[in-house]
């Protein structure tokens, strides 16, 4: 955990816009702690694919709504 990721996510967003879910409520539904979701809100963390499929369907967007990886040309 110790640089951090160029993959951006809404997560933050999204939670607030999924009825102001907290990171707790998140972190409980795809069974980690509250300090991972702060983590990989913050790019700090980049979570496994698998984790990456459930945070998108707690939040029932599909997973490039919360995830981007920035273009090279970019």
């Amino acid at each position: 955990m110790g640089r951090s990721t160029k993959v951006t996510n809404a997560i933050r967003a999204l939670r607030f816009a999924h009825g102001e879910m907290t990171q707790a409520e998140l972190a409980e539904r795809i069974g980690v702690t509250r300090q991972t979701v702060i983590a990989i809100e913050q790019g700090r963390y980049s979570p496994s694919l698998e984790m990456a499929f459930q945070i998108a369907r707690a939040l029932e967007v599909p997973l490039d709504a919360v995830f981007r990886y920035p273009d090279e040309a970019a």
